[in-house]
């Protein structure tokens, strides 16, 4: 009986090893950026080899704290994300409750032209967007970066599948109180999507703090940068810059508030991960 259990003991290290050996490939270089943010820039200019090797300085982080252009993009990028989100959970919970509850004509059909919007690329659109906005000039503004994130198909499909999981004998009860069709909405059926609200919302968060594509187009002003923009113009601009060790700090100074949704909400980013939002 010893064999099979030290052959399956053996088999159990080689999985962890395997599989700590790819968090490391996968970690690795986050650890490297965040290690050249704690060099001088000038030690940089001679060599990035010496990444892991004494002295380290703070002195990056000082001087992001002195500009108020990594602010103001970190403020752009805040405010975009956070109320993208919520404009797609808002917008996406009331789809999702009409298309899976309410009898309107032509549903089925308006249910199938949202799901093609999951089959068409953000390129295909770009041109028409970016006339269309021109036209209504809501270029270098807010409401421009913010709309095009609200149309959210993926969202409607999510909250339709989810509504339609929830039994209707809830609805039918609440009415027999005469509840109206918005206290059951906003009472009885949304506490219980709250799972796949926090997902969605989750995606989107990131999604739109992650967007470079269209923040790119959109914003051509300094000021009306977000983070991906203003870091990537300064890389653009390296001859301009403080240094790579400076660049490597403004990387790190916008990972963190992704870091910080992540210890919050990780529980829920597992279980999306996993395919559980669902259930």
């Amino acid at each position: 009986m010893s064999k099979p259990f030290g052959h399956m003991g053996w088999r159990h290290s080689l999985w962890w090893l395997a599989l700590i050996a790819l968090g490391l490939i996968m970690v690795a270089p986050l650890i490297w950026t965040l290690m050249l943010s704690l060099k001088s820039n000038s030690e940089l200019l001679r060599s990035t080899t010496n990444a892991f090797h004494l002295p380290y300085t703070l002195e990056n982080y000082a001087a992001i704290l002195k500009s108020s252009g990594v602010f103001r993009w970190l403020f752009n990028s805040v405010l975009v994300a956070g109320l993208t989100t919520i404009g797609v959970l808002t917008l996406s919970s009331l789809a999702g409750y009409g298309f899976a509850r309410l009898e309107f004509p032509f549903r089925d059909v308006l249910f199938v032209v949202v799901l093609f919007g999951l089959a068409i690329p953000e390129q295909a659109v770009i041109i028409t967007r970016h006339q269309m906005f021109a036209g209504l000039g809501l270029h270098n503004s807010y409401p421009g970066l913010i709309l095009p994130g609200l149309a959210a198909p993926f969202g409607v499909f999510l909250m339709t599948q989810y509504f339609k999981a929830i039994p209707k004998e809830l609805d039918e009860a609440a009415m027999l109180d005469n509840a109206s069709r918005l206290k059951v909405f906003w009472k009885v059926l949304l506490p219980l999507t709250l799972p796949a609200q926090a997902t969605l919302g989750i995606f989107t968060f990131l999604a739109a703090w992650n967007d470079y594509w269209w923040p790119l187009i959109s914003a051509t002003r300094p000021e009306m940068f977000t983070l991906t923009v203003g870091i990537a113009s300064s890389q653009i601009n390296f001859a301009q810059t403080s240094g790579l060790g400076y660049l490597m700090t403004q990387a790190v100074f916008a990972s963190v508030p992704i870091l910080i949704v992540y210890v919050f909400f990780q529980k829920y980013i597992v279980r999306a991960v996993a395919g559980q939002a669902v259930r």
